[in-house]
């Protein structure tokens, strides 16, 4: 069933009282995880894709217009603080630039080359990774960018909520989650949005995991901007270290605030330049230091 196809279940709902109205977007909303749950093992190559290619030096770049094009700029963001990825590694690219995010811009989504020449400003290259996403799978914007992506010979990922569709059959990877009609027609910010968000999830998140970024399911690599991070940072080396809060404190000083080599520091029992070189002969994996 297409995103634009009229919902059999929700034709009278502008009828229905406020109860039943969410109750009815509760229901269809059910549906989304059951959808996402059929892509898995596209989901998984996906994964192994994007790690081998941030291995290889290359960068993971988001491509979409509207809504689709908002949740990759803010699964690409989120990736800084939670894992202490520099800004450049994964980045997001919505039709009609930043002031995108905010309010709609006429007719940037028409246009395959302005997405060619957005990556060619980011000096994007063969090294790097594309995941195109679009609810209609057939937004010019992000066709433009997965056929730039390929003739260069980069990697190349595409996520749609209809099929058959164009970036799916223009990316190496498809990715086709099929959620069918949304409560109001073509607004696919709703169930179509859930899913992409979900999928991206797993994109960033599974690959960070494999990266290294993650012991056990604590985020030592989060990078501490704020109370609230730095009062995570300082539970996690507790945990970890079996430590009390004062001297989690008095190691992640010692570290610059970097989880993993206070970790290293208290468990080897070494400095902090050594606690660093361990890590980098390990690349980056905490586990493989500290067992």
């Amino acid at each position: 069933m297409h995103t634009e196809t009229q919902n059999q279940k929700t034709l009278n709902i502008d009828t229905l009282p406020t109860a039943e109205i969410v109750q009815i977007i509760n229901d269809e909303d059910k549906t989304v995880a059951a959808a996402v749950e059929k892509t898995l093992p596209a989901i998984a190559e996906a994964i192994d894709a994007i790690v081998e290619g941030l291995r290889a030096g290359g960068r993971l770049i988001y491509v979409g217009a509207g809504t689709s094009g908002r949740l990759g700029v803010l699964d690409a963001v989120e990736c800084v603080p939670t894992y202490s990825t520099p800004p450049e590694l994964v980045q997001g690219l919505i039709a009609g630039g930043e002031q995108a995010l905010t309010r709609s811009v006429e007719g940037a989504e028409d246009k395959p080359e302005l997405a060619k020449s957005d990556l060619q400003n980011m000096s994007f290259s063969q090294a790097d990774i594309l995941v195109g996403i679009a609810a209609s799978g057939r937004t010019p914007y992000v066709l433009g960018a997965l056929e730039y992506a390929r003739d260069l010979g980069a990697k190349t990922i595409a996520i749609s909520c209809n099929v058959p569709a164009p970036i799916l059959d223009a990316a190496d990877i498809g990715i086709d989650v099929a959620v069918g009609a949304e409560v109001v027609t073509g607004s696919t910010r709703m169930k179509a949005g859930t899913a992409q968000k979900m999928i991206l999830n797993m994109l960033s998140t599974g690959s960070m995991i494999r990266l290294g970024k993650v012991y056990g399911n604590l985020m030592v690599d989060v990078q501490v901007t704020n109370a609230k991070l730095a009062d995570r940072a300082n539970r996690i080396v507790q945990q970890i270290a079996n430590v009390d809060e004062e001297t989690a404190q008095s190691l992640l000083e010692s570290a610059h605030n970097h989880v993993k080599t206070a970790l290293v520091m208290h468990i080897k029992q070494v400095d902090y330049e050594t606690a660093l070189q361990l890590l980098h002969d390990n690349d980056g994996y905490l586990r493989q230091v500290i067992g």
